[in-house]
């Protein structure tokens, strides 16, 4: 009885891990979308600056425009550099999948201000 108890209490386990390991590596967002679309994401909230330097999050709202998405309120958090903070009304070119503009990352410069979503 109490071996049949380890064993399912082994199985939980391993059942957790494996569940927490793929949204981890599904959350990392990693690579443009597939059927991805291209759009403007225009700033129109940035949560304030922090008075600490280095890589900060950001939140930030803002509508997105795109081919077939036209001017969707999107929000979303990033990771920042402090020292050159987000405004309202900077506009960034973003890519997102076809059809859902929520998960919308950023596209990023050849020298990024350490973005990423």
């Amino acid at each position: 009885m109490v071996g049949m108890l380890m064993f399912g209490f082994l199985l939980i386990m391993l059942v957790a891990v494996a569940a927490m390991g793929i949204r981890f590596l599904r959350s990392r967002g990693g690579g443009v979308p597939a059927n991805a679309e291209t759009g403007l994401l225009t700033l129109t909230g940035v949560s304030p600056r922090p008075e600490a330097f280095g890589e900060q999050f950001v939140t930030v709202t803002g509508n997105l425009n795109g081919p077939t998405v036209p001017g969707t309120v999107v929000y979303g958090r990033m990771v920042w550099s402090g020292s050159v903070w987000p405004a309202i009304g900077d506009t960034f070119t973003v890519v997102y999948p076809a059809g859902k503009p929520e998960r919308w990352q950023p596209v990023l410069p050849q020298d990024p201000p350490h973005s990423e979503q």
